[in-house]
């Protein structure tokens, strides 16, 4: 009998480790994306009674004050384009709140990361700057359609005013549109801004004005010509515009030109997003 230890020639396995430089994502790191995007949501969903329904309420408060101010009660008093104010008001306090929200979520993550030493969390992980980008706006835009639920809902709800959609596909262009911009632009503040002042001040002197004075509580088309012009610069008209035309089927501007303007704003903002986080501007040493 052979008391002989035994040993393999076998080839011994191959370590669980992967070459320096070996490519191992080959193409989008769709887990990498999805976990950041998770991780930001969940950022605004534990906090959602002041993320999603205290911005809620506070629109909501616009549509009772103007109403009641306007309309003796529930708008049906003042036609505006061919509709009751309350049912004219309505969609674009719905698209104000999704667009200063979207804003205030995404101008939030890289600002707080600079601010609390944690920026390093969002740079070093195996993410491409289109995957960052993107996590980053996705979860802005599912911010704004979570209030913006929440407000057609109440709306819905609320007496005398009428928010049955007659434009679906408006509604969700529009929509997402009009999100995206002001997604890309706090992406934008949060890159540039080194404190919370200047994502203030942004909010205030930027975002604010263009919202309310883009035809949100009127109609343009009882502007002045030069104001009217104005106003047709505007991109927020073009969003709060089309996204009216989706729940009243009128609208005071041209749906197809505002399309596409949203869209040509979109990607040149996506990619002067892209080519500043891509050179580390403001954000690598």
């Amino acid at each position: 009998m052979n008391d002989q230890p035994q040993f393999s020639t076998s080839t011994p396995s191959r370590p669980p480790f992967h070459e320096p430089g070996e490519l191992v994502i080959r193409n989008i790191n769709w887990a990498g994306m999805r976990a950041l995007y998770r991780k930001e949501v969940r950022r605004f969903m534990k906090v959602q009674l002041q993320t999603i329904w205290a911005p809620a309420v506070t629109t909501l408060m616009f549509l009772v004050i103007f109403t009641i101010a306007l309309g003796g009660g529930n708008g049906s008093g003042r036609q505006v384009l061919g509709v009751p104010f309350a049912d004219f008001i309505a969609p674009g306090l719905m698209i104000m709140g999704m667009m200063n929200n979207a804003f205030a979520n995404s101008s939030f993550s890289l600002l707080a990361g600079k601010m609390q030493g944690t920026l390093i969390d969002y740079l070093m992980p195996p993410l491409s700057n289109s995957e960052l980008l993107l996590a980053l706006v996705g979860a802005a835009i599912t911010r704004a359609l979570c209030v913006g639920l929440a407000l057609w809902g109440a709306m819905a709800l609320w007496p005398g005013v009428h928010v049955t959609p007659a434009h679906p596909w408006a509604i969700i262009w529009f929509g997402l549109m009009g999100s995206a911009l002001t997604a890309f632009i706090g992406v934008l503040t949060s890159i540039w801004a080194e404190k919370f002042d200047h994502a203030a001040a942004i909010t205030n002197f930027v975002i604010g004005p263009m919202t309310l004075l883009s035809g949100t509580f009127y109609s343009v088309d009882r502007l002045s010509p030069m104001f009217q012009a104005i106003s047709h610069a505007n991109p927020f008209f073009y969003a709060i515009s089309g996204f009216r035309y989706g729940f009243v089927a009128a609208a005071d501007g041209d749906v197809v030109v505002g399309s596409v303007v949203l869209l040509a704003l979109n990607i040149a903002l996506g990619m002067l997003c892209y080519t500043l986080l891509r050179r580390g501007w403001k954000l690598k040493a």
